[in-house]
């Protein structure tokens, strides 16, 4: 058991991450850490030293949280709605934290592919969040 958190170095990442947290200290649970890459994109040195100190970064945060954690990343991912998923049944997660970005009007009758996948075919519970203002 514990909660799967997919993350981007963005704001959206950044509020499923710390949400993500509170609630595996809350529960006290382990957190499964999922970073996933789109395949095709290119990663030169410079890019691939930013994605080790973002790494870093997470991993610092979480030990000094106290928080068990695993960060998996996934390099070539198809589908990081796919990558959730797995991990969640991987882990018998009981929950996935997501972030979710504001939206234009338009956009708003569309929730994201990715998101909106992973709300319909998790496993367990899927908790939304958005970043504050």
């Amino acid at each position: 058991m514990g909660i799967v958190v997919g993350y981007v170095a963005n704001p959206e990442g950044r509020a499923a991450l710390g949400r993500a947290g509170e609630a595996a200290v809350h529960y006290a649970v382990p957190l499964v850490v999922v970073h996933s890459r789109r395949p095709g994109r290119e990663v030169d040195a410079a890019e691939a030293e930013r994605l080790a100190e973002v790494h870093e970064s997470v991993r610092a945060e979480l030990t000094a949280a106290g928080l068990g954690h695993e960060l998996r990343e996934v390099p070539d991912s198809e589908d990081p709605a796919d990558d959730l998923i797995l991990a969640a049944e991987e882990t018998g997660a009981s929950l996935i934290v997501i972030g979710l970005r504001r939206r234009t009007p338009v956009g708003k009758l569309i929730l994201g592919a990715s998101a909106q996948r992973i709300l319909l075919d998790a496993p367990c519970p899927v908790l939304a969040v958005k970043p504050e203002d």
